[in-house]
């Protein structure tokens, strides 16, 4: 009988692509013996990297317990268990939960970061979220509905900012998201509707706030994706608009070279 016993893995999916995936998190794949993966949003496309007697399970139809349950029993029979989730595990991943219930029976687990779909979107794009002297704030959030969100961080507040935004699981809700970001960037502001991120039924939809419930509507949109706003987005369909940062301007002086 194997006694030996082996972490238990939270490794990140990415957004669906399976060349996304971190050569860590495609290692871990290939070498598990048994690979729980959130069927609701993962892929089966990215199990491409599993070894060939690799047992995998859908976690789409469990509780807490249940997923919890086949996690220990793996790591009790000596497996190397893999818990795979979309995008990067520690965003809008529940992995603490998971965690906490390993940590009561201190079972060892180990975490692998994935590539989250604001930052797939962005590469889909070609913008960056960071621009000098414009915006250098991105923030990461989502409305609250069936899940709550604490009073200090409700969407009007951060909108407020006017820093670029990327929000998270809100197209059922995209009508209340229109009216706050209207409030706050205006109803001409661009904004871009990136649905399922690097899958093959990839689509990214420019729009403007004030159009933004109409084309998801438009478009059949209503789950799977990301809404992206601030003036990063606006600049990234604007050629015209030249962006430069002081990192790379030659008359900029820095520890590695001196300026013209």
């Amino acid at each position: 009988m194997n006694t030996e016993k082996h972490p238990i893995i939270f490794a990140g999916a990415g957004p669906g692509d399976p060349e996304l995936m971190t050569i860590k998190a495609m290692k871990a794949l290939e070498n598990a013996d048994l690979i729980i993966y959130a069927g609701s949003l993962v892929p089966e496309a990215v199990l491409c990297w599993k070894g060939a007697h690799t047992q995998t399970v859908s976690s789409a139809g469990m509780n807490l317990d249940e997923m919890v349950a086949q996690m220990k029993a793996g790591y009790l029979a000596g497996k190397k268990v893999v818990r795979l989730h979309t995008g990067d595990p520690a965003l809008y991943g529940a992995i603490f939960e998971q965690i906490r219930e390993l940590q009561q029976d201190n079972i060892p687990y180990a975490v692998i970061p994935g590539v989250t779909a604001a930052f797939a979107a962005a590469a889909s794009i070609g913008m960056e979220y960071t621009l000098p002297e414009v915006t250098q704030t991105l923030i990461l959030t989502r409305m609250a509905g069936r899940t709550p969100v604490p009073e200090a961080e409700a969407l009007e507040k951060l909108a407020a900012h006017g820093a670029s935004m990327a929000i998270y699981l809100s197209i059922g809700l995209v009508t209340q998201v229109q009216e706050i970001l209207a409030a706050h960037y205006g109803n001409a502001s661009v904004c871009a509707v990136a649905y399922k991120v690097s899958h093959p039924e990839e689509n990214i939809i420019y729009t403007t706030v004030e159009n933004l419930a109409r084309t998801c509507r438009d478009n059949g949109i209503t789950r799977h994706a990301l809404i992206i706003v601030g003036k990063a987005v606006e600049a990234s369909r604007n050629s015209a608009e030249l962006i430069k940062s002081k990192l790379y301007d030659a008359t900029f002086s820095h520890g590695y070279r001196k300026g013209e």
